[in-house]
């Protein structure tokens, strides 16, 4: 085989390991109906940050039907939204200094975007999940978020 056929073969070979290299960050979007386009998103454990870009798609202001993505256990969602309806909008209602809070995004209004960055690091012990903090919303907002290989 002469050399310009086998950098051929060597490329052709090498391109599905492009292909299967870790997707590191996913695009959610969030609607004036209290809804996520995603029931689920799935975190490669070989990424060392992981990017949510939330959209929300609707028209209404973010004191109306905002949203937010916070990440947590799933055990943990009501009590992180029990606390953070105290701690208001201007606190992106989730509550200072909670811990049982991975990662959160600021709550965003109609036509608005935001990125959270989850450090996979510490998705260790799930159940996770996914969730809007704005009052009321978690009910209807909320997926889970799986850890893969």
């Amino acid at each position: 085989m002469n050399r310009l056929a086998l950098l051929a073969v060597l490329a052709l070979s090498a391109s599905p390991l492009a292909a299967r290299a870790a997707t590191c960050s996913v695009d959610l979007e969030g609607n004036d109906a209290m809804k996520y386009n995603l029931a689920n998103i799935d975190v490669s454990k070989s990424c060392k940050t992981f990017t949510i870009n939330l959209k929300h798609t609707g028209k209404l202001a973010r004191n109306v039907m905002g949203h937010n993505v916070v990440i947590a256990k799933t055990a943990d969602i009501a009590g992180i939204d029990t606390d953070g309806i105290k701690a208001g909008l201007a606190a992106d209602y989730i509550k200072a200094g909670d811990t049982r809070v991975i990662a959160h995004s600021k709550v965003v209004g109609g036509g608005e975007s935001t990125s959270v960055q989850i450090p996979v690091a510490k998705l260790a012990g799930g159940p996770f999940s996914f969730f809007c903090s704005f009052p009321g919303h978690s009910a209807l907002m909320k997926g889970t978020l799986t850890l893969k290989p």
